[in-house]
């Protein structure tokens, strides 16, 4: 758990990494992802949507260079009073 303790909420990563051939390199790679079905290649930073439909797929889901759409970052630090 990250932020534990009296500095912090808590934030729990549940995280996946998998090997596949990258769409946009082309190249055999590992990805990570922190949300079920959003991955990055390693190899070159692209973000990924994980398809399911008989074969696992990966699909870009932005272009090179852009943001990542989908993911944002949610923080739990102390309560206002």
């Amino acid at each position: 758990m990250f932020g534990s303790g009296g500095s912090g909420g808590g934030m729990i990563f549940k995280t996946q990494v998998v090997n596949g051939t990258c769409p946009t390199c082309e190249a055999k790679s590992v990805f990570i992802s922190l949300s079920p079905e959003f991955f990055r290649c390693t190899t070159c930073g692209t973000d990924l949507e994980q398809k399911i439909n008989g074969v696992i797929q990966y699909i870009p889901i932005v272009r090179p260079g852009g943001k990542l759409p989908v993911l944002e970052v949610v923080e739990d630090g102390p309560q206002k009073a």
